[in-house]
Order: C-alpha cells, then structure tokens, then sequence
C-alpha cells in the first residue's frame, strides 16, 4: 500500500508541476482547465461503444440518411475552417515547415494558431459520433478496433498536445490531417445521396493511400526535427514517431485486407466426397441454375412431343 501512495503522491506532484509549464492562452477555454472533462467524454464513448449494440440488439436499424448527410458536410466545412485557419495564420506568422518552436505569447497569429488548434481538438471530439451512427444503424462489422483506437487515442491525447504546445510544430501535422478530413468526409457525405452517387466513388481506396502516406510524412518531418534539433519538446516528437507508426500497421493491414487480399475459391468436390459436401455443391449448382436447367426443359418438351405422337 505504501508503494502505491508513493506512486500516487509523485503522479499528483508531476501533475501540478506540468501544470506551471502549461500553455496559459489556452487555460480557461472549454474543456482545458482540466483533463476530467475529456476523460469524461472519452470514457462515456467506450461505455456507449459497449451498451450501444446491446440496446439496438432486437431493435430495426435506424436510417439516418439526412441526418448523415448534414453531419458529413457539416465536418467537411469544420474541417476545411481548421485548415484554412492554421495554414493562413502559419503563413502570416512565417512558420518553418522543418523546425518552428511554440511562441506562447499574445501575438495575434499565435493566438489564431492556439485557436485553430483548439478546434481541431474539438473536431475529434464530434467525430465520436462516426461510431455513435455506426451502431444506431447497426453496422457494427464498421467498428474495428482501427476504428476505436483511432477516435479515442486522437481525441485524449489531443488535450495534452493543446495544454502544452499549442503552436509550433504541432500545426504541421493538424492542418495535413485536417485537409484529408475534408475529402474523407465529403466521401461519407456523398455515399449517403444512395446508389444513384456511390458509381462515381471510385476513389475510396486513395482516401487510405493519402492517408498511410500522411503517416509516413508524419515520421519523416518529425524525424528531421530531431535531426535539426528542434526546440520543441523531444519527448513528444519520439510519442509521435511511435503512434504514427501504429497507424501505418493498422491501416497497412486494413488496406491489404480490404483492396489487395485474393477471396479463396471453392475447391471442386471429389466423387467420393459428394454426400458430405453436397450443400456446398449445391450452391454451385444454383448459381449455375441457368444453364442447368435447360437439359431439363428439353428433356421434358421430347416427352411432350413423344405424347402428341402417340
């Protein structure tokens, strides 16, 4: 027990000292005074993740299509309103693409970056709902633990990234991923018009490429930042390394089985074997029922025509 309180005790100190070294423009926004709030959020999502499919267990699928549609392109402008911000207020702040350090001062464009940042920390928050409308449409095969990992890690360790570095290099990665969020997004948007608009979204499987290469990118830039050694907490540059790399494993693996990976073909059954495999040959003759029962149809018009003769 002793141990434990040990461990308690230094954890709360570490905490009240991080908190001297924090970010204080972004203190008394929404959900930054305190990481409960977030945890809150984060934690009702998995206890809904859990109780969601249990509840829609019995119940009609619901359909939702205006409510997607609205959603979809309302994140499409969400998105595109945190890009153009940071990537305007970076520009106007003369940022460095390879290394820029965090300015925690009250110019202007610093603020506006600050706030770009807040709101991209917001956007994760909102893209809970991805699942919330997965299981109340029960297309509970859509939630992977990709899926969940990648909407409950961005969202929690967002709060960190806006709590203590809220500039600097953290605009890089922010307003690249928030540029593939609007073409992601308006993807869902327009495959929720129905049938008549999914023939012309052919380009979904890009939407993964562009998103792997995001990573790599990710890996690359941070990797000169350490090289260049940057001014931007170290700690946090080898935290990104390891979680993009994560990322390129699980959507690696997502592509491969999803665009690349060959479905396995039915083996023709041998003779000997017919009895213990005739439902799988008999689903094979039904697809093929076409051409099997035309023998069939001329077998029984030769009887017809030997009756007549008769």
């Amino acid at each position: 027990m002793e141990i434990i309180k040990h461990i308690i005790n230094d954890t709360v100190e570490f905490y009240r000292w991080s908190l001297t070294i924090a970010d204080k423009r972004v203190e008394k926004w929404p959900l930054m005074d305190s990481p409960l709030p977030t945890l809150a959020i984060s934690s009702s999502y998995l206890l809904f993740l859990w109780l969601g499919p249990k509840y829609m267990q019995g119940r009609e699928p619901l359909q939702l299509r205006k409510t997607l549609i609205l959603y979809n392109f309302s994140m499409v402008v969400l998105n595109f309103f945190i890009f153009k911000e940071l990537f305007l207020a970076a520009r106007a702040a003369n940022y460095s693409y390879i290394c820029q350090p965090v300015d925690y001062s009250d110019d202007p464009n610093e603020v506006r970056v600050a706030a770009a940042l807040w709101w991209y920390f917001i956007s994760k928050g909102v893209e809970y709902l991805d699942t919330v409308f997965f299981i109340l449409r029960k297309k509970f095969n859509q939630i992977s633990f990709l899926h969940v990992y990648h909407h409950c890690t961005m969202f929690t360790l967002w709060w960190i990234g806006i709590k203590w570095v809220a500039g600097g290099q953290s605009f890089f990665g922010a307003h690249m991923n928030a540029a593939i969020h609007v073409l992601m997004y308006l993807y869902y948007g327009l495959a929720a018009f129905g049938p008549k608009i999914q023939k012309y979204l052919w380009w979904k499987k890009y939407l993964t490429i562009i998103q792997m290469i995001q990573f790599h990118v990710t890996i690359g830039h941070t990797a000169l930042s350490l090289y260049s050694d940057c001014p931007f907490p170290k700690w946090m540059h080898w935290c990104l390394i390891g979680y993009a790399l994560t990322f390129i494993i699980l959507f690696g693996n997502f592509y491969y089985q999803t665009y690349r990976r060959q479905p396995r073909r039915e083996t023709t059954a041998k003779p000997g074997k017919a009895l213990h495999n005739g439902a799988a040959n008999g689903a094979l003759s039904s697809s093929n029922g076409k051409t099997d029962e035309k023998p069939a149809e001329s077998g029984r018009r030769k009887r017809k025509g030997r009756a007549k003769r008769d």
